[in-house]
């Protein structure tokens, strides 16, 4: 007796794609005994209008998700020597403020270092609850209550275009900030409920820079390892 395969039913009940497709999957030595096939069936190529071999197409899938995977292989390599320079460029900066003995001058070391570190056009800080030796430097002054609040509020770092907020006018030209990074600076890590005693702003005019969907871990680290060294202004 013959056996019963997709291709004997009858003409009322016609075969599918989906009865060869699972009558093949399910007989894998169809091939092998009709290997002619392999080397007769042409499928049209997704390049042009020629009709290849289906070996000749399945190596062209086989080309194109090596191609892929090459991409996401290059791309990787992009982001770990990007991150690399950005740790370089983080450590280089944290040995600045380790090497700064000057009170009075750590703030704007802070500041100018992130500038000058990150690309940074435009930094600004502000820091409140010093001691009293200090509360008639510059960075202790002008800052309101709501501004405090604020700062308080943040549990992570904000990222955003400028929308004329009070932070705005402690950069040197506010008018060119567009995008903008603002950074509660406070005695415990970020995303702790523990008052803010500062904030760190940082501009750009590029509307991208600082945009809402991108990542604030790195900016955590900054604004965590600016809070440790401005600790003792307190």
């Amino acid at each position: 007796m013959t056996p019963s395969t997709p291709f004997s039913r009858a003409d009322s009940n016609p075969i599918t794609e989906d009865d060869i497709a699972n009558y093949l999957a399910n007989t894998p030595d169809f091939f092998e005994r009709h290997a002619e096939l392999l080397s007769a069936v042409q499928l049209s190529s997704p390049h042009n209008q020629r009709a290849v071999s289906l070996q000749e197409r399945q190596a062209s899938l086989l080309r194109e998700k090596i191609k892929m995977l090459e991409v996401r292989i290059m791309d990787m390599i992009r982001n770990v020597n990007d991150n690399m320079v950005l740790s370089d460029k983080l450590l280089q900066w944290a040995r600045t403020l380790f090497l700064n003995t000057d009170p009075y001058a750590l703030p704007d070391v802070i500041a100018n270092e992130i500038a000058l570190q990150f690309d940074v056009p435009q930094v600004g800080i502000k820091v409140w609850g010093v001691a009293p030796a200090l509360t008639g430097s510059p960075f202790a002054q002008g800052v309101s209550d709501d501004a405090k609040l604020f700062a308080t509020s943040l549990t992570e770092p904000f990222c955003g275009v400028n929308t004329g907020l009070e932070v705005i006018g402690w950069l040197p030209d506010p008018k060119a900030a567009v995008s903008l990074a603002i950074l509660p600076l406070r005695t415990g890590p970020i995303g702790s409920v523990t008052p803010a005693f500062g904030l760190l702003v940082l501009a750009s005019p590029d509307a991208q820079r600082f945009n809402s969907t991108m990542g604030t871990d790195f900016l955590a680290r900054i604004a965590e390892l600016a809070s440790a060294a401005l600790s003792p202004l307190r």
